[in-house]
């Protein structure tokens, strides 16, 4: 069952976190364009221009200016929009306070990166936190990255020797710190895999800040007014 699920992973590849947002290879095809079709290199780029917070996650923030808006309006496009977008038992909204003017949804971003090395085989996923703070006129838009959740299969190289059956399945959690390029030396010999994660990882902010740009500034499907 374990090596059907790491199979059906593979296969699928489309984001959990709205599948209408971007197919895996969209966003992919989306990454070379912008940053190189060499994921090694890229990674390496970007981390001239990329640190990690304070509990060590990759975050980003935006402040976009929603001219002619008032916090209720902004309020009741972004909730739809949340709505919309993290609405099953693995993408869900952690807050929605109103009166605060407070988004938070944890999405689940599947397939977002796989590598199959020379002993290990490994697909990668990322759960990012999106929080919109909303004020008349203007919201703020954090997504935040702390953890690469891995599916390995140990033994599921190209090279590795080890029969399917002696293979192992596990699940692992690799904090953004103990990765390349964020150090040295890959802690889970794992560089290509780890270039590849960050470039998608960022690739995907780009895309999330302006999803909610549009759906703050036009609606999630175009006709959110009074004009009815």
């Amino acid at each position: 069952m374990r090596k059907l699920l790491v199979i059906l992973v593979m296969c699928i590849g489309i984001f959990t976190v709205d599948a209408q947002i971007l197919r895996t290879e969209e966003l992919e095809k989306y990454a070379k364009e912008y940053y190189g079709s060499n994921w090694t290199d890229a990674a390496e780029n970007l981390s001239k221009q990329l640190t990690l917070d304070k509990n060590y996650a990759l975050t980003y923030a935006e402040v976009i200016d929603c001219k002619g808006q008032t916090k209720d309006q902004l309020y009741t496009k972004l909730n739809y929009w949340f709505a919309s977008t993290f609405n099953d038992a693995n993408s869900t909204i952690q807050l929605n306070d109103k009166e605060s003017g407070t988004l938070i949804g944890v999405g689940f971003v599947e397939a977002i990166a796989s590598h199959t090395g020379g002993f290990n085989q490994y697909v990668v996923h990322i759960r990012p936190v999106i929080k919109v703070d909303i004020k008349d006129a203007k919201i703020r838009v954090t997504y935040s990255v702390q953890y690469y959740y891995v599916s390995k299969v140990v033994g599921g190289g190209w090279i590795s020797g080890v029969e399917k059956e002696d293979q192992m399945y596990t699940e692992e959690k690799w904090p953004l710190n103990s990765c390349w390029p964020f150090v040295a030396k890959d802690t889970h010999h794992a560089k290509k895999t780890s270039a590849k994660s960050l470039v998608m990882t960022h690739a995907y902010s780009n895309v999330i800040m302006d999803k909610i740009k549009e759906a703050a500034l036009n609606g999630v499907v175009g006709n959110e007014n009074d004009d009815w």
